[in-house]
């Protein structure tokens, strides 16, 4: 079989081929390698308006960002973001180009290039390994839910983000960023600096421009996390708003998947495109009467006024220039017409060991249920045969155990009583008596907190040494958050997470949106190398 190399390098010669020979039909310009940086910082809208006004076809746009992948992401800066390139995004590209011009339009994506994390499933010619070599001709039988829905709403799907192996859930001491499939992915800001994880590859591929959207998941700060690195607008939506179908699982209680965007506005246009009730996900169930196909309009730039909004004080301290920024954005805020208020959460039970032993016991179930979903197309069929895999690789365990993977094989099934008793410990906490008690004491429509710290540099001999942080609370209740630029570090970004209660998207992207038009923090990274 082909490598994904193999089938890169390919794609990119026909790329270049095709670009060299066609033109645009506005500016009459041979479109070529160096010239498309025109596409930086578009949003889904000016990419819309110009197809619709004939300046340029869906090919032409596809076939620009296919041929800076190859130039910014495996050549120049390296920034190993992508994991494989679709060989039928052209031809994908020329059917909606068609339709475009017999008066069809597929949905509010239509013609939008999009990058999804390589844990979600896509039928085509792309594998989906979640980084892992035991998954590297894994070929899904079937899309997932999200990946039918792009298609469905028009997005040309170009290719499969690198990320963190197993979406940081195989070793404590690992890079964010690195899988034995993709190697070590950069920070396009610097490069030695880490892009967090573990949609490492989707917040990269946004903020360098090699796609307009991603898609990302999130068990645990896994959008939240590389967004705040990468400068980037990020949502973890509710968990259930989004079907989990076809997606290789962490944890059934906590994972979902999430768009990433470089603006708020194009965010929530993915978001509409994605929600919906889906039988083979019973999370979504829930989210009936509660999803909605269009959050544009609480896109207000005057969202912020009249809205209370907790300060999630205790989230703060681990850097005083993040606190500056934080001080700043407060500020903002208020100007806009924000009540802030500074909050406290109770001092509960300590849940971390619980919250732990749920994502363990769900990873095994989850995985093994995966892995017999694919039959042939993977040498392993259970998480017993992948720890035993790893241990003959020559990849898999160069630079880090798979303590992670080990723990959760000495799980038992999921009807254990130790696992019930955690998961009740674990949404108590976070629910009950920690987002919901402290929003309705306070009479909040939103918390904010730093997203995180700077980026720190990448280390493959000790892991990641990131430190402060926001996401572990909605994360775990399964709430939504979403982050937006907040400002720089010297050359680093930084981001102000916005969360609240279930289903409470609408409020987040109006105080988001209105925060993000109000300060306009988002700059397109430099590629610095360090001294």
């Amino acid at each position: 079989m082909r490598t994904p190399l193999f089938k890169f390098i390919l794609l990119f010669f026909v790329a270049l081929v095709y670009l060299n020979s066609c033109k645009f039909s506005g500016g009459n310009q041979d479109l070529k390698k160096t010239e498309n940086k025109w596409i930086e910082e578009f949003t889904i809208t000016q990419l819309q308006q110009g197809y619709y006004e004939g300046k340029y076809t869906i090919k032409d746009v596809v076939s620009l960002y296919i041929a800076r992948i190859a130039e910014i992401d495996r050549n120049g800066p390296q920034l190993n973001s992508i994991i494989e390139i679709n060989p039928d995004a052209i031809q994908i590209a020329e059917q909606l180009d068609y339709e475009l011009t017999a008066g069809k339009i597929r949905g509010h994506l239509h013609g939008i290039p999009v990058i999804l994390k390589d844990n979600i499933d896509t039928h085509d010619r792309m594998p989906t390994t979640a980084g892992a070599t035991a998954l590297r001709n894994s070929f899904p039988p079937t899309d997932s839910f999200v990946a039918r829905k792009l298609r469905e709403a028009g997005a040309v799907i170009i290719g499969k983000a690198n990320m963190s192996e197993w979406a940081n859930f195989r070793s404590s001491m690992s890079s964010s960023g690195w899988s034995g499939i993709g190697g070590q992915t950069k920070n396009p800001y610097v490069l030695d600096r880490n892009p967090c994880g573990s949609s490492s590859g989707s917040a990269v591929a946004v903020s360098a421009n090699l796609c307009m959207i991603a898609i990302g998941t999130e068990t645990n700060g896994s959008i939240m996390c590389p967004s705040n690195n990468n400068g980037v607008v990020g949502l973890k939506p509710t968990v259930g708003l989004i079907s989990r179908s076809g997606i290789i699982p962490i944890s059934f209680t906590q994972d979902t998947p999430g768009p990433m965007g470089r603006t708020v506005e194009d965010v929530a246009i993915t978001l509409g495109a994605l929600t919906g009730i889906d039988s083979t996900d019973l999370k979504t169930l829930n989210s009936a009467g509660s999803y909605l196909t269009d959050y544009t309009k609480f896109l207000r730039k005057d969202g912020a006024n009249g809205k209370r909004i907790g300060l999630y004080k205790k989230s703060m301290g681990f850097s005083h220039k993040v606190d500056t920024l934080m001080y700043k954005a407060i500020e903002d805020l208020k100007a806009n017409g924000a009540e802030v208020v500074e909050i406290e959460f109770p001092e509960g039970e300590s849940y971390g060991e619980a919250s732990l032993n749920v994502l363990l016991y769900e990873f095994k179930d989850g995985l093994n249920k995966y892995l017999v979903r694919l039959g042939d197309n993977t040498p392993v069929k259970s998480l017993k045969e992948l720890i035993e895999f790893n241990k003959l690789d020559t990849i898999e365990l160069r630079y880090f155990d798979q303590e992670i993977l080990e723990m959760a094989e000495k799980k038992g099934g999921l009807e254990s009583s130790e696992y019930k008793n955690a998961l009740a410990k674990t949404l108590k906490a976070t629910r009950g008596n920690g987002i919901d008690r402290v929003m309705d004491k306070y009479q909040l429509d939103a918390i904010i907190a730093p997203t995180g710290s700077p980026a720190w540099k990448t280390d493959l001999l000790l892991g990641d040494h990131d430190s402060g942080g926001s996401s572990s609370l909605p994360a775990k209740a399964g709430y939504p958050a979403i982050t937006v630029p907040m400002g720089f570090i010297n050359d680093l970004p930084v981001g102000i997470t916005f969360f609240g209660k279930a289903w409470s998207e609408p409020l987040l992207f109006e105080i988001a949106y209105s925060y993000e038009q109000g300060t306009r923090h988002r700059k397109k990274p430099k590629y610095i190398v360090s001294d």
